[in-house]
């Protein structure tokens, strides 16, 4: 792939200079209505629609950035053959099918992979296994093209992610190594699980932890990263101590499902604007805003504050706020929330990605200065989205939004350009 990428990520909208991707592919249909939730969907999705969705994505993505594909990230660890047997014992193990290793093993790159993202089917070759009901040995991984969340890059450093939910603890373990030993990256991976006193409740996923500037993060505490997850974050940074950092905690609804994270809440679109869900950070007075403050490996402050853009605000980020779903009616909010509304990644300051479907957040950014043009329109050249100072680029969403999931969600960038902040 080329020479090695340095991870460097201090900003949420710093001008994009490479992004992690994952094309799904047949895992998303290696799926059934009985299995949906326990796979963490409410329902199953047609991937020939899916993937025309998602190309949209990888094409408009295209014409700002380098975009790395996960499936060429875990062929390229493969191909070291210590790191391969490594890595398939460590699945292995951690799901319970030594039985399978040698199977794996005996496989070259290309297809340990493919068995890997969509399943190893389970041979019928004992009598307990031919009753059983579940066609796996090694179930696919349904929800990796959500690949923001196994791995965090955090300035130069990645924090691999302690998932909440079993089904997904694979794609840390996959994206571990692909930092680690892949040929492509140039980083330090911070892996909770290596602390030996951590606590069994300390979980934290990629889709609530949001870098506001290279000295202040933004994580949610809701039922994907817990208090004790959040707490490991602060033992890190003490534990590096190289000055002054600010971690904002904002507590999060527990259900509905839409809420699993603070990125369906809160994003970043420039230096000065952010798209947030009114009802959730300013009108549930119950769910607190925490600002911690660590100097010189200690911990020094613990406050509460009113809300997250007050917090920001008394750290030199003066943001404003536009609503997802607009002003007026909290069910179109509440709709439009649901299918990630709030759920923006930005390309560069200014110009961002969500899903064309929720038109009334569309037309908020629009009574905010932002030129709204399609996706395909870019990819076919119809449209330069370089030629305006802010843009909101709509994808088609009638697919991809039933997994849970925007274009934050679908994507891990790995390095951005500095941002010069007002």
């Amino acid at each position: 792939m080329g020479r090695k990428i340095k991870v460097d990520l201090r900003s949420e909208i710093g001008k994009l200079e490479a992004v992690i991707i994952h094309t799904p592919g047949h895992e998303v249909e290696n799926m059934t209505p009985g299995n949906a939730e326990r796979a963490l969907y409410s329902d199953i999705l047609n991937l020939a629609v899916a993937r025309k969705e998602y190309d949209q994505l990888n094409g408009v993505l295209q014409k700002f950035t380098k975009t790395v594909e996960v499936r060429d990230l875990i062929i390229d660890t493969l191909n070291n053959e210590k790191v391969k047997e490594t890595l398939i014992n460590r699945i292995c193990k951690n799901e319970g099918k030594p039985e399978i290793i040698d199977h794996l093993l005996s496989r070259n790159s290309e297809d340990i992979c493919k068995l890997l993202i969509e399943g190893v089917v389970m041979e019928k070759n004992t009598l307990t296994k031919f009753l059983s009901k579940e066609r796996y040995s090694l179930p696919p991984l349904h929800n990796f093209f959500y690949v923001r969340d196994p791995a965090i890059p955090v300035c130069g450093n990645v924090i691999v992610s302690k998932m909440a939910n079993k089904v997904r603890e694979r794609e840390s373990i996959i994206m571990e190594s692909v930092f680690d030993f892949s040929n492509n990256f140039t980083t330090k991976t911070n892996n909770p699980l290596q602390i030996d006193n951590i606590s069994h409740s300390a979980v934290i996923e990629g889709g609530d932890v949001l870098v506001a500037r290279d000295d202040i993060l933004l994580i949610g505490n809701g039922s994907r990263t817990s208090t004790q997850g959040i707490d490991y974050v602060l033992e890190m940074f003490c534990r590096e101590n190289n000055g002054k950092k600010h971690v904002i905690v904002q507590e999060m609804p527990h259900t509905p499902e839409s809420f699993i994270h603070l990125d369906m809440v809160f994003t970043f679109l420039d230096v000065d604007t952010c798209m947030i869900y009114e009802p959730v950070l300013f009108k549930l007075g119950k769910y607190q805003t925490v600002h911690i403050m660590i100097d010189n490996g200690r911990v020094r402050c613990i406050r509460e504050e009113k809300n997250i853009l007050e917090a920001l605000k008394a750290l030199g980020m003066d943001m404003k706020p536009i609503f997802c779903g607009g002003t007026k009616d909290p069910w179109i909010q509440e709709r439009e929330q649901w299918h990630s509304g709030a759920n923006f990644f930005a390309v560069e300051p200014g110009k961002v990605i969500g899903y064309g479907r929720n038109t009334y957040t569309m037309d908020e950014l629009s009574r905010n200065g932002y030129e709204v043009i399609n996706a395909k329109d870019v990819i076919r050249g119809r449209v330069d989205p370089h030629s305006y100072n802010k843009v909101a680029i709509a994808l088609e969403g009638s697919e991809l939004p039933r997994g849970g999931g925007g274009a934050r969600c679908m994507t891990m960038p790995v390095r951005r350009a500095p941002v010069k902040w007002k």
